[in-house]
């Protein structure tokens, strides 16, 4: 978990990006970083049942919803909930067979990232998904 390699190997292999917790206005960390990382040419897919949609993207209630639409197209999970959501989230992320999961920071989960790597997710905790694309430098095409 959050070894540097697997860090690189998300940045460069990701192109479409499930994000729990994304809000629809600017002023929430969830709206800020998914915003640059749209801007990186990533695609972002809102996960709230609470909204219509954000940075022009119809938003999903979860990821089941996001997945059907998407079949197969969901690299990551990037999660902006508090780390008793989590669980649930990573119960998700192995049934949709998602690869990569990424909880921002402040989402510390220990047991749930556990059983995500035990099915074979790679996952990132604790980490800024802004600050780890800017640290990396531009997207490669």
């Amino acid at each position: 978990m959050n070894e540097p390699e697997t860090i690189q190997e998300i940045l460069d292999r990701t192109r479409t990006i499930a994000v729990v917790g994304l809000a629809d206005h600017e002023g929430r960390a969830s709206y800020g970083v998914s915003r640059f990382i749209q801007s990186q040419g990533y695609r972002i897919l809102p996960i709230n049942p609470n909204i219509a949609s954000s940075l022009g993207e119809p938003a999903f209630p979860d990821l089941d919803a996001a997945a059907a639409v998407h079949p197969g197209q969901i690299q990551l999970v990037n999660v902006f909930r508090r780390p008793e959501h989590v669980p649930e989230i990573v119960d998700a992320v192995i049934r949709l067979k998602i690869p990569y999961l990424w909880l921002q920071e402040g989402v510390v989960n220990e047991i749930a990232a556990a059983k995500a790597e035990a099915a074979g997710v790679k996952v990132v905790m604790d980490h800024c998904l802004f600050k780890e694309r800017l640290a990396h430098g531009p997207r490669k095409p």
